[in-house]
């Protein structure tokens, strides 16, 4: 059972009123899982789910000064978004650990909106005050509650309570003021689970209010409320990092597959110099994917063997339950991570044959 001292969101008694299975995660009693784990997943593959991510953190950063503050902070670059324009982040430490992976949203010239893990919203804040220099750094994380509507037919689901044209929001992209179901809210087209899909923040009270019309209008379209569980399997197929587990403090993105968004030639940010001698130096271990050949299932933490000894630890693990694979991530040296390479899995006192692969595993037609 779930302890007392953890947070909720605005949608506790409708998760339970509806079933839901809660569980501890970032510090919130949120819901695993509905109807099933597989289900709910096959559910967002084929028609649309929704999902609470109302446990995640929002900082707002805004006044004079406030793209310079942003790019220090992020190593992708904020100066090529617009209004309207998000994109996705680490955020570094000087040794360039990642303090963070987020969205940042620019709302308007001088009004930038990062959405945060919520294992770190307390952490994310303060980094970010502390630097932040002229501008003005807001936690409004109990202000703001954030759905995520996924899957193939989520636009047809959203377009039934608003008169937005949905075609034109493209990926990345949100409207700020959008009214759904009669509520004021903030629309964007963005995802953790692989398919199209748009995640909905609307006034924290109004969040019941919003999710009910969800339902009521997925109905027709197959929709199923999804819990974390499910949101977990669609991210690792998806080939998405969690952190936490995937990547922390102690790895860059340059181990992870994340070196894309790391701007060399934008304005300094935080963590550049030690990116730029690792990038030279190159990196000693890389975060790869990796299929098992049997059935068994990796798990965090497990080791991963090549040539009779340890090269690394599986960081996730899961049965994909669309691509009916075993899969997995973890960080690898170097020398093993090209696809192809095959690897090992003790599991249980047994040594299981993998193949490291591209990633991501899964990827929508």
């Amino acid at each position: 059972m779930a302890s007392t001292h953890l947070k909720r969101t605005s949608l506790y008694d409708v998760h339970r009123a509806a079933g839901a299975r809660m569980v501890e995660f970032g510090g919130w009693e949120m819901p695993v899982q509905y109807a099933g784990i597989v289900e709910e997943h096959h559910a967002v593959r084929t028609a649309a789910g929704l999902f609470d991510v109302s446990h995640m953190g929002e900082v707002e950063v805004f006044g004079p000064g406030a793209l310079e503050s942003v790019q220090r902070l992020i190593t992708n670059d904020a100066a090529r978004l617009i209004p309207g324009q998000g994109l996705y982040s680490p955020v570094c430490l000087p040794s360039g650990g990642i303090i963070d992976d987020l969205t940042v949203f620019r709302l308007t010239g001088d009004r930038f909106l990062f959405v945060v893990n919520a294992s770190r919203t307390e952490r994310d804040f303060q980094w970010i005050a502390e630097h932040t220099r002229a501008a003005t750094a807001r936690d409004r994380s109990a202000d703001l509650a954030l759905l995520a509507l996924q899957g193939p037919k989520a636009q047809s689901i959203l377009e039934r309570l608003t008169r937005a044209d949905l075609t034109r929001l493209a990926s990345f992209h949100f409207t700020d003021g959008l009214e759904v179901a009669g509520l004021r809210c903030l629309v964007a087209r963005t995802g953790y689970t692989g398919e199209d899909g748009f995640e909905i923040a609307c006034a924290w009270d109004a969040a019941p209010a919003l999710w009910s019309a969800l339902v009521e209008a997925g109905r027709p379209h197959g929709l199923a409320p999804a819990g974390l569980g499910a949101r977990d399997t669609l991210r690792l197929e998806a080939g998405y990092m969690l952190y936490g587990n995937d990547i922390d403090e102690t790895a860059t993105p340059l181990e992870a597959p994340l070196g894309w968004t790391v701007k060399f030639d934008k304005v300094a940010f935080i963590g550049r110099e030690a990116l730029l001698a690792q990038k030279a130096r190159g990196v000693a271990r890389k975060l790869v994917g990796f299929e098992m050949q049997g059935r068994a299932v990796p798990r965090h933490g497990y080791a991963l063997q090549a040539e009779g000894r340890r090269i690394g630890q599986v960081t996730s693990g899961t049965f994909g339950p669309w691509i009916r694979k075993s899969i997995g991530m973890g960080y690898v040296e170097r020398a093993y991570a090209p696809p192809g390479t095959p690897l090992q899995v003790e599991i249980r006192g047994r040594l299981e044959d993998a193949r490291v692969v591209k990633l991501p595993f899964y990827r929508r037609s």
